[in-house]
């Protein structure tokens, strides 16, 4: 059994997401692939600041789901698997 890396997944969950993501984006204005761009978006609106006189930190995510994301990240974990 070979001994598979953790960090290989992460790397290539991220790259599906990346992908994904783009993809999403780039498909939203063409009508046959705009089911591509379809999610949802959560996370903090507004971003949280909080300001300590001589040092403002400012926190913020916001996290967007979209399907063709969600295909980037079952082709990743296929190709993991592959690997």
């Amino acid at each position: 059994m070979k001994n598979k890396n953790v960090w290989v997944l992460l790397i290539l969950l991220l790259t599906g997401v990346v992908l994904g993501g783009f993809i999403g984006n780039v498909t939203e204005g063409i009508p046959a692939l705009s089911w591509l761009s379809f999610g949802e978006s959560f996370g903090l609106n507004t971003p949280l600041v909080l300001d300590f006189g001589i040092l403002v930190v400012t926190f913020g995510l916001s996290i967007r789901i979209t399907m063709a994301g969600i295909i980037g990240v079952v082709l990743a974990l296929l190709v993991y698997r592959w690997l």
